[in-house]
C-alpha cells in the first residue's frame, strides 16, 4: 500500500492531467475547475483512506472527530470505502448527517435566538441549484469519484505488485533450497565408488 505522501503525488500530478482532460471533454472552466477541485479535495481529504488514523483524516484538524465513527463501522479496504461508486457515495451521505446535524442545531439556535433563517428557505436554495445546475453538480461528483478511485487503483496496484514479487521470491527460495540440499550419506558413498 502507498503511503500518505504516495497517495498526495499521485494526487498532485494527476491534477493537471484530470484538468486537461475535462477541458478537452467539457470545452467549460467553470466544469473543469469543479471537476478539478472535487478531485483535489478528494484526494487530499475526502478519499478512502478516511477509515484510518491517515494523513487524510488528521487533515480534518479538529474536526477530524466526525470520522471516527466511521472508522469504528467499517473495516480498512473494504468495498465501502475503497469501493467505486459506492465509497464516495457512503462518504457522500456520512457528511450529509453530520452537514444535517449542524443544521438542527443551527435551528435550535434560530429558535432560541429568532435568527432570520429558515429551513424552507435552505431547501428551496438547495432544490433551485440541484434543478438549475445538473451538470456541475454530475462534474463534482465525478471529481470526487475520480480523485477516491485514484487513491484505490494505487493501493490495489501497489498490493499486487507486492504480492507478485514475494510470489517470485518464495519460488526462488524453494530452487535454491533444492540445490543446496546436504548430500545424504548413501550419496556419498555412491560419489567414492
Amino acid at each position: 500500500m502507498p503511503s500518505g505522501r504516495t497517495h498526495d503525488r499521485i494526487t498532485l500530478w494527476g491534477l493537471p492531467f484530470v484538468a486537461g482532460i475535462s477541458f478537452g471533454q467539457t470545452q467549460s472552466s467553470n466544469l473543469t475547475l469543479i471537476l478539478s477541485g472535487a478531485f483535489l479535495f478528494s484526494g487530499l481529504m475526502f478519499g478512502p483512506d478516511l477509515d484510518l488514523n491517515s494523513v487524510q483524516y488528521k487533515r480534518w484538524g479538529c474536526l477530524r472527530w466526525i470520522w471516527i465513527p466511521y472508522q469504528k463501522t467499517l473495516r480498512h479496504r473494504s468495498l465501502l470505502s475503497h469501493g467505486p461508486i459506492l465509497g464516495t457515495t457512503l462518504r457522500l451521505i456520512y457528511l450529509a448527517v453530520w452537514l444535517g446535524i449542524l443544521g438542527i442545531l443551527v435551528g435550535i439556535v434560530q429558535l432560541v435566538w429568532n435568527v432570520g433563517w429558515s429551513w424552507q428557505q435552505f431547501f428551496e436554495v438547495l432544490t433551485r441549484s440541484l434543478t438549475q445546475y445538473p451538470s456541475q453538480w454530475i462534474a463534482f461528483y465525478l471529481g470526487l469519484e475520480i480523485g477516491a478511485m485514484s487513491h484505490s487503483v494505487s493501493d490495489w496496484g501497489g498490493s499486487t505488485y507486492k504480492r507478485f514479487k514475494k510470489q517470485g521470491r518464495i519460488k526462488k527460495r524453494k530452487l535454491t533450497t533444492v540445490t543446496r540440499r546436504p548430500k545424504s550419506a548413501a550419496v556419498k558413498s555412491r560419489e567414492k565408488r
